[in-house]
Formats: structure tokens, sequence, C-alpha cells
């Protein structure tokens, strides 16, 4: 298996520069002109997670020695900060085109479940912070403890690669209508096909609602039911581990646990950061014939 840091940023360069993000000329902003198109930034912003430096500052300091015979027109630690906060519609587009270059976008399975986002531990910083948009009060049922933060949806094939998600104040949509407004605007299948859920997605109401929009969910039965002898009688709970692999890589591996937002706009942007990481690296895989398809490289070594 390839597993060079140098092929995956040349690969990715070359086909986000000709085909998703062209680097063609753009009205012009007050201020020095950047020294990046959005296709270089993107594949520094990459770079950064994959090599796992949480840390913009520490990362400025490492980028020149790590990826500077690629990149030898590095922006300062201000600049990229400011860039790589108005760099998530570049990111979201980047990692939405990736996924549908992965040959398991076509097959009609998906994943979905929600995590928690967290974004602070103390009242200071949930009166200070500039996140009170979109983070809120919230219970971790996993953990069976409560948070302050956001809620993270996400919709994957079964190998990974993230289809679609999105970020929402957890008391002003529950994971049942941030799941079904998900659906809604964004294409995360080819076509209609079942979506396997946890017990929270239970109900006959969101069980129609998600029939509407051409998916069927497939969840595993609760308690109750099977006491009725009523419910889903075989539930494939090795596919639920899977997605749960997903969420444990992005929040540990790829440092979104570590986010360090102070702003709704740096949260939705590193979080487009590090979903952006991931299909990029299982895209890489297939692009070089890799025996395992992995979700993640060791790029750090």
């Amino acid at each position: 298996m390839n597993t060079n840091l140098d092929a995956l940023l040349i690969a990715l360069y070359v086909h986000l520069d000709d085909h998703v993000l062209p680097s063609g000329r753009k009205p012009g902003k007050r201020g020095p002109a950047r020294l990046l198109t959005d296709a270089e930034l993107v594949c520094v912003a990459i770079a950064q997670v994959l090599l796992r430096c949480d840390s913009e500052r520490h990362w400025m300091r490492t980028a020149p020695a790590r990826i500077g015979h690629l990149f030898p027109r590095l922006p300062g630690q201000s600049e990229y900060n400011r860039h790589l906060r108005d760099l998530a519609p570049a990111l979201l587009t980047a990692a939405t085109w990736l996924a549908r270059q992965i040959p398991t976008w076509q097959e009609p399975l998906r994943l979905m479940d929600g995590t928690p986002v967290r974004c602070g531990a103390s009242r200071v910083t949930v009166n200070r912070s500039g996140l009170g948009e979109i983070a809120g009060y919230g219970m971790d049922k996993s953990h069976h403890a409560f948070y302050w933060g956001a809620k993270l949806m996400l919709v994957t094939t079964a190998e990974g690669a993230v289809c679609a998600f999105s970020l929402a104040h957890p008391k002003e949509l529950d994971e049942r209508k941030q799941a079904l407004h998900l659906l809604h605007v964004h294409q995360a299948a080819p076509g209609p096909g079942p979506i396997v859920c946890d017990k929270g997605f239970a109900g006959a109401g969101i069980e129609s609602a998600v029939a509407a929009t051409g998916h069927t969910i497939v969840r595993p039965a609760l308690e109750s039911e099977k006491q009725r002898g009523h419910g889903p009688r075989h539930f494939p709970g090795r596919l639920r581990q899977r997605i749960e692999a997903v969420i444990w890589t992005l929040k540990n591996q790829l440092g979104l646990e570590r986010h360090a937002a102070r702003t709704a706009e740096g949260l939705w942007a590193r979080t487009c950061q590090r979903i952006c990481a991931l299909n990029a690296a299982i895209w890489h895989n297939w692009l070089t014939a890799a025996p395992v398809k992995r979700s993640l490289i060791a790029y750090d070594h």
C-alpha cells in the first residue's frame, strides 16, 4: 500500500484544480493577495490533519519542513487561520466530490449516526464563547453525561466515506429532526436504499418521514418490541460498529475532539477539514489499489 503523503497531496491537488476548485481569476478583495489558491489551501489543510497537528500555530512552524517542497509559498499563522475559516465551502465541496469518486458511493447501503462535539467545559466558556449560535447543552447517551457543544450527524458508506454531514444545536434540533433535515438537503446516496441507524430512530413518525425521502430505516428492535414479537428480527450489528469506528477516527485520530474552535465559523471549518481528510485518505486507498482499504493511512511515519 502506498502511504506516501506527497503522492496523496499531488494527486489531490491535480484533481481539485482540474475538476473541483479551478484556480481561475476571482474578484479581488481588499488587502494583500493570497499566496495559495483554494485547491492548494485544501491540500495544506488536509496535510495538517493527516500529520496530526491540531494547533495551527504548531502547524505553521512544522509545515515548511514537512510539505515545504510541495508548497514553497506558505502563509503566516494569522493569514492561515483567517483563510481556514473562509475555506469551509471549498472543503465541503472537496469532501463531497471525494465521496462520490469512491466506488462504494454507488452502493445503496448507508450508515447514519450522531455524536456530540464538545466545545467547552466551564461556565465562563459558555458565557464568553462565540459558539452560542450553534452550541448548547445536550445529553450524550453513549456516555451518560451532559455536554455543552454541537451535535454532528453523519451519513457514511459501509466503508466509512462520509457522504453527508451537518452540525446543529442539540436543543433546537433533536437527533431525529437533524437527520431528517440532512436527508432532505443533501444527496446521501445515488438512489433510494436502506440506512442503518440505532434505536433512537424508532417510531412510526420518523420511519414514515424517512420513507418519504426514498430511504428505509434499518434499526435494532426495542425491548418492548421483542417482548411483543414485533419489530425487526435481524439487525447487522457489525455495521453499527463501522460507523462507531468512523466517529472514533474523526474525533481522536483526526483531532475533531481537540478542535479548539472559538466561533461557529471556526467549528464548521474544522469539522469540514477533518471529514475532507478522512475522505481523501479513503479515496487515495482506492486510487492506489491498496489491498486493504483502511479508513486512515499512517502518514505520520
